[in-house]
């Protein structure tokens, strides 16, 4: 190994701390708003608080990881928040009940029907998405923003633009727990703090264990390159798709279930915070980088930065451009940190010094001959091979 190739190893192998600060930037900025706003409000820093900020960061948490899995295939889903909306009505209407005016009666699923025909419409919406992009070749912007409109409006079709209130569920019909989801805590933890807990540990073990996982970097990192190695790349972006859309449900129930109500207006702008959640945790807007870790700490960035600032009673007005001013320096520092892995990449690659020829014995004319007439192919005038005799 050259001298320089030692030194490259050693630099490698050696302490960095401007790398650490970069690579662990989410963690480092969240450690910092919680000292920061600590200092300047005394009820920040309590238990009771830290967990009624993270019941609101799982909203953000669930559709920042179903943003992640399309992020790390290169797409982009504008929908997710108009999604929720869209899904938060269908839970409240079911929870109203559903009336048959030919047969004159009334049919109040229970909950656990809700939650499941809420995660279809989900679904559904992602299916569509995904099918656009991977076979009709629709860009993922153009796909995700008409869809964005499209179940925006749907919602505000199904509502004439009111809102359901008193999602409780009646007693005497059976259909009571939907508040649980927003309210209820096991083991003193909020209900949905735990169901972002569960999504991200089988997101974690799905990218890291399983042949799915795989396929999803591979297709973000070259999609060609993939569908040649027998990745089924356009399955896998309808999945990814699909994943964002149930996501996009599952939080559309627990903010529903939190406000006990659902508007269609629920959702707006959410899917640019689930966006700015996967960039300040690391990910690569280009795909194939980026991870589960670093994306929920980038919603918990946004989620504790958003309530600190109305703790300190900051106008709304000034949060929307912190939130702003933290999503661009996630942007910057994430180019840094790849342009320099590219950099130190092709440094790598470069061979460091040439390597010393090794004298060649002195070849005989016949052999040379012999050579010449294996590499060239020479033919003898009938048009044969030419033989030895």
């Amino acid at each position: 190994m050259s001298k320089h190739s030692q030194a490259a190893e050693r630099q490698r192998g050696g302490f960095d701390l401007g790398r650490l600060l970069l690579e662990g930037r989410a963690f480092f900025a969240l450690i910092a708003i919680i000292i920061i706003f600590s200092a300047l409000s005394p009820v920040y820093f309590s238990t009771g608080n830290f967990l009624t900020m993270s019941s609101h960061v799982a909203i953000f948490g669930l559709l920042s990881i179903g943003m992640l899995l399309v992020i790390l295939t290169g797409g982009i889903d504008l929908s997710v928040g108009s999604t929720l909306g869209l899904c938060g009505v269908v839970a409240g209407f079911l929870m109203q009940g559903v009336t048959f005016d030919m047969f004159g009666v009334t049919l109040y699923p229970p909950v656990w029907v809700v939650v499941i025909l809420t995660c279809a419409v989900g679904a559904f919406i992602g299916a569509i998405n995904g099918v656009l992009i991977a076979y009709f070749k629709v860009p993922a912007f153009v796909a995700t923003l008409g869809l964005l409109y499209v179940a925006r409006g749907v919602a505000l079709l199904m509502t004439d633009g009111l809102t359901y209130n008193n999602l409780g569920g009646s007693p005497e019909l059976g259909n009571t727990g939907f508040d649980w989801l927003g309210f209820n805590r096991l083991f003193g933890v909020p209900v949905g703090v735990l169901i972002l807990a569960a999504v991200a540990v089988i997101t974690i073990l799905a990218l890291a264990r399983t042949p799915f996982g795989r396929w999803v970097y591979s297709t973000g990192g070259n999609a060609r390159a993939a569908e040649l190695s027998g990745v089924p790349v356009k399955r896998v972006q309808v999945s990814v798709y699909v994943l964002s859309g149930i996501c996009a449900a599952i939080a559309g129930l627990v903010l529903s279930s939190q406000l006990t109500s659902a508007g269609p207006t629920a959702g707006t702008t959410y899917e640019l915070t689930a966006i700015a959640g996967v960039v300040i945790g690391g990910a690569a807007l280009t795909g194939g980088r980026g991870n589960v870790r670093g994306t929920l700490l980038g919603a918990f960035v946004i989620g504790f930065l958003s309530d600190g600032l109305v703790i300190i009673g900051v106008s709304s007005y000034w949060q929307t451009v912190f939130t702003g001013a933290v999503i661009v320096l996630a942007v910057l520092l994430n180019s840094i940190q790849y342009s320099g892995r590219k950099k130190r990449a092709g440094k790598l690659s470069e061979p460091t010094s040439p390597e010393p020829k090794t004298p060649q014995p002195p070849s005989s004319p016949a052999s040379n001959a012999d050579a010449e007439r294996v590499t060239t192919g020479a033919e003898s005038p009938a048009g044969k091979p030419a033989t030895q005799h």
